[in-house]
């Protein structure tokens, strides 16, 4: 009852947060008295449960009932003991004083010199990678940069902001107790759920032995002749040239898949490629005017383009020219005008950055056609550059294709001698040209959905008149599935090349990995439990469409210089696989309450016991990704809140006696998968805060 308690006043919080900000809620709800009660209450209420059930006899118990005090006890030292503020640096300037809330300082005992501030960048880009401060502190030269903190005398610097001319701002974070009481608390967690995993005789290792099946679950244009447009080799050509796109440099290929697919919804359009969409709205231009390709949400906006379907055509669009938008805006219009602009810079020769030019001091940047040129460029390239887009306009009345295609390889040629150094190498490109064939549409998740149900729905029928299915069916479900999860596999690892760091930072990404975890699992279990392909199928269908439709297909970007470290990879990676094994639960669920509801109770029993170890290590790792990249291992963030409340959810059926009953059991399994739909999805659309996905 007590953890009901936590779990109510916990999701209380974060919709109070919604509306209230985040201040409000630290100041009434997680710093104040009688949430401080509640907590020892908890703490108060672990130990009875240690004594009553002596779970000295049970060391996995005992470990993980410890692990919760201790951990309470940690943040309580890290509120009471603990330090934590801002430092402004201005460089050549010796200071000591750092000021926290409600204008207050402290001084350190020693002080720290700022020598120089900069903020490094990808090659070839002003994207961000890193912000570096070089300090002296007691003598000694140091570097804070992200994820790069410094560590003096029980102080913690790490890199918070900068000013633009060459300040530099640190938080400092000084907590000598609390750190290690938590982190105590969370090995001693680790170690006793690994221990309820492993020990011979628990309860998982029981019900390994015994087990069942599973599962459940639904779900579920006639072409006109599209304008003229570039052929599709001419038009493939003008893809291998490179563009400077989103903070880096990649094949002009990606920005036109991104361009067609932010117009149309799809990577093609009416049998053609991305490449030739884009350019047909630059050589084409009067015709694609009019092409409806346009995708609108939302009756108004429809209305107002004087449209009846949801497709407009750009001239549709042009009453947004007079239009102001602003935040409070309709999001329909403001998505219309999106796509509207996106043509427009297109048209205006400022969207398409493929000249890369040297400056006067050496830096290499990427301009468009009638962007501010840098100054001192050669006759010769600067009419190359302005008269680039006239010439091709040229070839292409003309229909001289051959002639163009030998321009846009002239172009890359310039590319690559002007930018050599910063451009991205043969291999990393043709994985992103590969990326970008493979990835063009919600074909494969619209089939993966259909197959699944068609699938469950046979498993049904036959399991209802004591039969099994036949080999042949089996095994065309499993060659399915592997292909799947491979092809999968590969667009993850094909990303990962592209991106230069592990595609885990948003919710497109995140989605994709969900499916090739469940892939793996369903492929885990199949052999005993030859159900769960049916669910595997239809959850993997269903985590691409919504990946698709959420993101888009969103590009590959560079990361962010926050998350740049090696803990991004590990914290998703676990958190993803408890909400896949939370899945499974989910439909272990449905299908004990239509069916055998013992069998399927020692099933969703058998999954839930490694499902809450990996989200509790996941909430871990994130703890001490962000004490080392902030100097806060908790910050009451809605997700970590939501994160908190689905482990307490379900957590608590893991205890004997709570749930009585099968049905009762499986209806529980069921409605808890609420709390893990609200921590991924909720928070990103509706809560908000720092960890939702933009």
């Amino acid at each position: 009852m007590l953890m009901v308690l936590v779990a109510a006043v916990l999701a209380a919080g974060t919709i109070f947060e919604k509306y209230n900000g985040a201040e409000w809620v630290g100041e009434h709800f997680y710093g104040s008295w009688w949430f401080a009660v509640l907590m020892a209450l908890v703490a108060v209420g672990a130990i009875v449960s240690i004594v009553q059930g002596k779970m000295w006899q049970r060391p996995p118990a005992l470990l993980v009932h410890a692990a919760v005090p201790l951990i309470l006890l940690g943040g309580a030292l890290t509120t009471w003991t603990g330090q934590h503020g801002s430092m402004l640096l201005n460089p050549g300037v010796r200071t000591a004083t750092v000021a926290v809330a409600d204008d207050r300082t402290f001084s350190l005992p020693f002080e720290v010199e700022l020598t120089s501030f900069e903020v490094q960048t990808y090659p070839g880009t002003h994207t961000p990678m890193d912000f570096v401060s070089n300090v002296v502190v007691d003598g000694e030269s140091h570097i804070i940069s992200m994820n790069n903190i410094l560590r003096h005398r029980g102080y913690r610097f790490y890199q918070e902001d900068y000013g633009d001319d060459g300040s530099s701002t640190l938080s400092v974070a000084h907590d000598p107790w609390g750190i290690g009481v938590t982190y105590l608390g969370y090995v001693l967690l680790i170690v006793g759920l690994l221990g309820l995993l492993i020990v011979k005789n628990g309860p998982f290792r029981r019900l390994l032995r015994g087990a069942v099946p599973l599962l459940l679950l639904l779900f579920f244009n006639s072409a006109n002749a599209a304008p003229r447009t570039l052929p599709k080799a001419t038009a493939e050509d003008m893809g291998r040239m490179y563009v400077l796109y989103k903070g880096r440099v990649c094949p002009l290929q990606t920005y036109a898949k991104d361009f067609t697919t932010k117009l149309t919804g799809k990577a093609t359009y009416e049998g053609l490629t991305a490449e030739q969409v884009l350019a047909g709205y630059l050589y084409y231009f009067d015709e694609w005017a009019n092409e409806p390709l346009i995708k609108l949400k939302g009756d108004e906006v429809c209305r107002r383009a004087g449209v009846e379907g949801r497709r407009a055509s750009f001239r549709d669009l042009r009453f947004l020219d007079s239009e102001q938008l602003g935040p409070s805006a309709d999001k329909n219009l403001r998505a219309a005008n999106e796509k509207y602009s996106l043509i427009q810079s297109l048209l205006s020769g400022k969207g398409l950055k493929i000249f890369p030019l040297v400056d006067s001091a050496g830096t290499i940047g990427w301009y468009a056609q009638n962007g501010m040129l840098p100054y001192g460029v050669d006759d010769d390239t600067y009419l190359f550059v302005r008269k680039h887009q006239g010439y091709c306009q040229e070839l292409v009345v003309k229909g001289d294709f051959e002639e163009l295609e030998r321009v846009f390889a002239k172009t890359r040629a310039f590319q690559e001698r002007q930018a050599a150094e910063v451009l991205p190498s043969a291999f990393r490109v043709g994985a992103e040209r590969l990326y970008n064939v493979l990835t063009t549409g919600r074909w494969l998740a619209m089939l993966s959905i259909t197959m699944g149900l068609l699938f469950f729905a046979a498993t049904l029928f036959l399991t209802g008149r004591g039969r099994k299915l036949p080999r042949w069916a089996s095994l065309a479900a499993a060659t399915w599935v592997s292909l799947l999860t491979a092809f999968l596999l590969l667009t993850f690892v094909l990303r990962w090349i592209v991106g230069g760091h592990a595609p885990m930072a948003g919710g497109f990404d995140s989605m994709n990995l969900m499916a090739i975890v469940i892939g793996i699992v369903a492929l885990l279990l199949c052999r005993r439990y030859p159900s769960t392909l049916a669910a595997g199928m239809m959850t993997m269908g269903f985590c691409l469409l919504v990946a698709m439709m959420s993101g888009s297909n969103p590009p590959v970007t560079n990361l962010m210089p926050v998350l740049n470290s090696p803990l991004l990879t590990l914290h998703v990676a676990v958190i993803m696989c408890s909400y896949a094994l939370f899945f499974f639960v989910m439909m272990g669920g449905v299908a004990g309450l239509i069916s055998n509801g013992e069998e399927y109770r020692r099933l969703n029993l058998m999954l839930l016991y490694p499902a809450v170890t990996l989200l509790a290590v996941g909430i871990i790792i994130g703890a001490v990704w962000a004490n080392i990249s902030w100097g806060n291992y908790w910050s009451w963030d809605p997700k970590e809140v939501w994160a908190l409340i689905t482990l307490i959810v379900y957590a608590i059926p893991l205890h004997r006696g709570v749930l009585k009953g099968a049905k009762g059991f499986h209806l529980y399994c069921l409605l808890a998968f609420i709390s893990v739909v609200v921590t991924y999805f909720g928070v990103n659309f509706f809560l908000g805060g720092i960890h939702a996905y933009n």
